[in-house]
């Protein structure tokens, strides 16, 4: 081995005589760090919850702002199922029972979003003008009832005293109250309803985790099957609100050029979700949601992937630098003046646009969307979507619509299938739409990857969360090292400071190096490298006396991550805030804490940039996966592209679909959804590769990618797990 090449994996490196002896106990047992000691590591902290802490750091650049509201927004449309779009399901909207009252009308509507699933709520109309008019969708929180909900009169007159509402019946229904006024100052108003609420029954609000439900084969939400293919609640939701405002800029009376979106609570959430992922929205009101407190505590507000790495506050960014309010109560959203609020204001100041943002607190108040607040958002909306009203503006007095006079259904209009049954026959074609869009997509040829990656690629780019590191962002630290005559063997820490990371390695580099590198990652971790006499295992030792360089490491969850060095069997979940089978929901953990699988293809991630970035670079860099490793090493192999040579991989026949719990350690919700491990080999393309552990090459779609001229010989298929085989391709 040269001097360069010593000098450049290995560093500088000195170390006390009582040091080195205590090493060299380390590395005879394939271990890096004294027995006992566990890397310091972030990762082996508690997990992150919806109760800790989001702060928002804003960009130095508009390009580098505009490179990151990229990933976060592609970021939200994965994790509500929306990457890419359901094929779209006509409205068929139906509108009647239209009641007129003084300065508005307000009728009954309902509209699919899915085939058969039903959008319901009120339309409010201005009662004069001609149009066209501005637009606002109104979606709703928590409140009892939704759009029927009444609180009790003796309530709302204790409102009243203490100055949260000026009139009684405008207090008993909130939700009514603002889009009442909001049609009498010139705005076309949809109020609809939440899953689970008011006249949208089909589907329950939050059944949870159900035994019945969590089938191999004709499931329900919050299974597993779903959770792998991104079929959420929260995703439902976000989906009929997007149908809501197709609609309702459908409709030839109104001004999509000014649109608004304003909702309280799980409401302001649904606001600021909307708003990130669609453009025609022109101004929003989120009131008591954005924080960098509490995320939102139920299921209809966590969606795994969401907010990894985000939180509400930069969700709340990407609508920048449209306009922006917000309200804040005595509640998770108290602190808003202080954490939050600069750094939005910093963003919009960045944009060139501060004055179109705006946090108001009334921290007098508890979690609310009283009559102060409101005020605050009509003048906003009046700004924003030009409504000419004079200010300040006074919201009057209302007529309390009873729940006969709003309900959608009757017998006319009778109520659609609803319970069980039904919701295993939406989640079978939200599945067979996704499986036909994804053959729309296979491809078929290396000209179809592109296209592939667009879609496929950037799905597993959100479910991995995490680019090839740049070299800097990589240090290598060796604590030991030995001369075992043909080779040097030396124990190392490889470390990622950006993310608190610390990761094991031992690299095998032999004398005759012939500027080849095999990574070998193994489900064991890296003790794999060795027999049971503490020397490599005869594959290794084929590799090193043919002057490849080799390298084994300890992925999160394995060796010495471990109190006993055996890998972990399950995966660490949170639990939720209640206890309860909603508490149980994969959201609750994955929605704020990277599965497992992409930690695992993070530390892959970083070796393999290490590896290829030493002063004296390798020419080809081949990973082998076995024992279990094939899914992260797979993983790893499509976000690496070309810094990765060659891959052999033994599949040993997995696949996500057949998981069956939350904790399995290769869980990754939406793994099904983006093609399973074959379609993650199909993003490994066109490295070389040699795969085994599979019944047939045919049902790889990657095979399909080498038939271009030349392309042939660089994919191979062996039928069975033959070791000769295998050394025979890494030696060749």
């Amino acid at each position: 081995m040269s001097n360069t090449w010593h000098r450049a994996v290995c560093g500088v490196f000195v170390v006390s005589v009582v040091g080195l002896m205590a090493s060299r106990v380390a590395a005879e047992s394939g271990r890096v760090l004294p027995a006992g000691k566990l890397p310091a590591d972030r990762r082996l902290e508690p997990l992150k919850t919806l109760d800790g802490y989001f702060p928002f750091e804003v960009p130095k650049s508009v390009a580098e702002w505009q490179d990151r509201a990229d990933v976060v927004r592609r970021q939200v449309l994965v994790s509500q199922g929306l990457w890419p779009m359901p094929t779209r399901t006509p409205a068929r909207a139906v509108v009647h029972g239209r009641v007129a009252e003084d300065g508005y009308t307000v009728e009954r509507v309902y509209l699919q979003s899915y085939p058969g699933h039903f959008v319901t709520g009120s339309l409010y109309r201005p009662a004069k003008g001609e149009g066209p008019f501005p637009a606002v969708l109104c979606p709703h929180g928590h409140w009892p009832n939704g759009r029927f909900m009444d609180v009790e009169r003796a309530k709302v007159e204790k409102d009243v005293e203490a100055g949260a509402e000026k009139y009684v019946d405008n207090g008993r229904n909130v939700l009514q109250s603002r889009s009442k006024q909001l049609a009498r100052m010139g705005c076309i108003v949809f109020l609809y309803d939440m899953v689970g609420y008011a006249d949208s029954q089909q589907i329950t609000h939050r059944p949870g985790v159900r035994a019945a439900m969590s089938t191999e084969t004709n499931w329900g939400y919050f299974s597993p099957q779903a959770e792998l293919r991104m079929q959420n609640m929260m995703g439902l939701q976000t989906y009929n609100s997007l149908c809501a405002l197709d609609w309702i800029c459908s409709l030839p009376e109104v001004d999509t050029d000014r649109i608004g979106v304003t909702g309280a609570s799980g409401g302001g959430t649904q606001t600021f979700i909307l708003c990130a992922i669609d453009s025609r929205i022109t101004v929003a009101h989120p009131a008591v949601m954005v924080s960098t407190a509490m995320q939102g505590g139920c299921t209809c507000e966590n969606a795994p992937h969401l907010r990894v790495g985000s939180g509400n506050i930069e969700l709340a960014a990407l609508f920048a630098p449209k306009p922006l309010s917000m309200t804040a109560a005595n509640d998770w959203t108290k602190e808003i003046a202080t954490k939050g609020l600069p750094e939005l204001q910093q963003l919009y100041g960045l944009l060139g646009a501060r004055e179109n943002v705006q946090g108001v607190p009334y921290l007098q108040f508890p979690h609310n969307y009283n009559a102060p607040s409101r005020l605050v958002m009509y003048g906003w909306f009046n700004k924003h979507l030009r409504l000419g009203q004079s200010e300040p503006i006074e919201e009057p007095e209302f007529r309390h619509l009873t729940e006969a006079e709003t309900t959608v259904w009757n017998e006319s209009h009778p109520k659609p299938p609803s319970g069980d049954d039904y919701e295993r026959s939406l989640l079978r074609w939200l599945t067979a739409d996704g499986e036909a869009q994804l053959a729309r997509l296979a491809p078929y040829s290396p000209d179809d990857l592109p296209h592939w990656r667009n879609v496929v690629g950037e799905g597993w780019a959100t479910l991995i969360g995490r680019e090839l590191p740049a070299a800097a962002e990589v240090e290598h630290e060796k604590l030991a090292q030995h001369d075992r005559g043909t080779y040097q063997e030396i124990a190392s820490l490889l470390r990622v400071r950006k993310h608190g990371e610390e990761i094991p390695v031992m690299f095998m580099l032999p004398a005759n190096w012939n500027k080849q590198v095999v990574l070998w990652i193994d489900g064991q971790g890296k003790r794999a490298l060795y027999a049971a006499d503490g020397a490599p295992t005869a594959e290794v030792k084929q590799l090193l006396d043919a002057g490849t360089a080799v390298a084994g490491i300890d992925v999160f969850g394995q060796g010495e991550f471990t109190a006993d060095g055996q890998p972990v069997t399950k995966q660490r979940l949170v639990v939720g805030p209640k206890v309860s089978d909603i508490s149980k929901y994969a959201g609750y953990t994955y929605g704020y804490n990277h599965s497992l699988l992409a930690q695992r293809a993070h530390d892959l991630l970083a070796l393999i940039t290490y590896v290829r970035n030493r002063k004296l670079q390798p020419q080809r860099v081949t990973m082998v996966a076995r024992n279990g490793a094939a899914p992260y090493v797979a993983a790893a192999c499509a976000v690496a592209g070309s810094a990765v040579d060659a891959l052999a991989i033994d599949t040993h026949g997995f696949r996500f679909a057949r998981l069956t719990e939350f904790d399995d350690v290769n869980f990754v919700p939406g793994a099904v959804k983006y093609g399973d491990l074959p379609g993650l080999l199909t993003l490994a393309a066109p490295a070389e590769m040699w795969v085994t552990g599979e019944t047939s090459y045919s049902i790889l779609p990657v095979a399909n990618v080498y038939n271009g001229p030349g392309q042939r010989e660089r994919f191979q298929f062996a039928p069975e797990a033959d070791k000769a085989a295998l050394m025979k391709w890494l030696l060749k």
